[in-house]
């Protein structure tokens, strides 16, 4: 277990799902652990409650919150960027305001939270996006705007480990296929087409992903940086 005894870590996004099993694995590990939450107040509560962590309500869609809160945390080790949302349907009916918040939450958020952590974070220090596979590939329609805000974290990716890398701080995504969760349970509607792609049938769970964070974010992860780390169960194969 990778040791993150006395690390100051951010989660933006940790309240269920995914980054809730990040929150829980970086917390056992020894970290000082806090995390942002948008609308689940009681669930940010309980985990807390659970881990120790602090829980700030902030808005990934409002970029001054955003960047505040980081700010707020000071000279982080590891931030880990989790917050995100989905739009799905036909592209000539869907809400463009939603697809604009879409994109607020899932491209601007990412950007400016790592640029703003990596003004005070320590040297050889992490950050970590959650993307997705449908960044590589969207097998079904109606994804088209997600994907876009997918494929828009590689490129930020591979951009900011060069900024960054003279400092030893690595910049990654983790490419997470369907995960169970409260967006895409693993008995859901569209479980059955989604496990038609995998060479491994069954959704992931959220502590798998929790795993590959915490092995980035440790002293082996110090040479993986500008990388895309897909855990997808051959979703994208």
């Amino acid at each position: 277990m990778s040791d993150f005894t006395g690390k100051n870590v951010l989660v933006l996004g940790g309240s269920r799902g995914i980054g809730a099993a990040i929150v829980r694995r970086f917390a056992k590990g020894g970290g000082k652990v806090a995390f942002t939450y948008a609308g689940s107040k009681d669930a940010a509560a309980a985990l807390a409650a659970e881990t120790g962590g602090e829980a700030i309500r902030a808005d990934s869609a409002d970029r001054d919150e955003l960047v505040r809160t980081v700010a707020d945390r000071g000279k982080l080790d590891v931030i880990i960027i989790n917050a995100g949302a989905l739009v799905l349907g036909d592209p000539l009916t869907l809400d463009a305001d939603a697809i604009d918040r879409m994109i607020d939450i899932n491209v601007r958020a990412p950007y400016h939270a790592s640029i703003e952590a990596a003004r005070r974070m320590n040297d050889n220090g992490r950050i970590i996006v959650i993307g997705s596979v449908n960044a590589d590939r969207m097998p079904f329609a109606g994804g088209a705007a997600y994907a876009l805000t997918k494929s828009a974290i590689q490129g930020m990716v591979r951009g900011l480990a060069r900024d960054f890398g003279e400092r030893g701080i690595t910049v990654n995504s983790i490419q997470p296929g369907p995960t169970d969760s409260d967006m895409n349970p693993a008995d859901g509607p569209m479980a059955a087409t989604m496990h038609s792609f995998m060479a491994i049938k069954r959704h992931a769970r959220a502590d798998e992903i929790a795993e590959l964070a915490a092995y980035i974010a440790g002293p082996h992860g110090a040479m993986i940086t500008g990388s895309m780390q897909t855990i997808d169960g051959g979703f994208g194969a």
